[in-house]
């Protein structure tokens, strides 16, 4: 039970990841039912402050967009709920000063390109980071209408 709030004191962590820890030493079954059951009770395991903290960070220091995040949460089974209470952690502002970023930044270095492969690799890009098509293909439009 130590190991187990120690490792959890140390980032947050979601319950699939503590599941995991209990198989890695050694519980099972309901034995790690209960000691992730005691883990939240005590406060060390707080799936919701959980998705906050990895929204948060993943958009701050990767710049991914609101998809990739709520998918790679899913993959962790976070609820649903506290997914949207992780991705309300992210500000609209920020969210689309950063989406622009991005997007200048990719076409600007596409300048050799075609205009139509240019927009398409820089539609890709933001896709793959985890940015919504809509938003996307709105930004795309109005960057390229930019005189260079």
């Amino acid at each position: 039970m130590e190991k187990l709030r120690h490792y959890c004191a140390y980032q947050e962590r979601c319950h699939s990841e503590v599941k995991e820890k209990c198989r890695e030493l050694g519980l099972y079954g309901d034995a790690a039912d209960e000691a992730i059951a005691q883990l939240v009770q005590d406060n060390f395991l707080n799936e919701e402050r959980y998705a906050r903290a990895y929204a948060g960070g993943k958009f701050r220091m990767r710049q991914w967009g609101r998809k990739k995040i709520s998918l790679m949460l899913k993959q962790k089974q976070v609820s649903d709920y506290c997914i949207r209470k992780g991705l309300s952690e992210i500000d609209p502002e920020d969210y689309d000063r950063v989406l622009k970023q991005l997007a200048e930044r990719k076409f600007a270095s596409l300048k050799g390109e075609q205009p139509m492969k240019r927009t398409w690799k820089t539609m890709q890009y933001l896709l793959q980071r985890g940015f919504e098509s809509d938003l996307s293909r709105e930004v795309i439009e109005e960057i390229s209408k930019k005189p260079e």
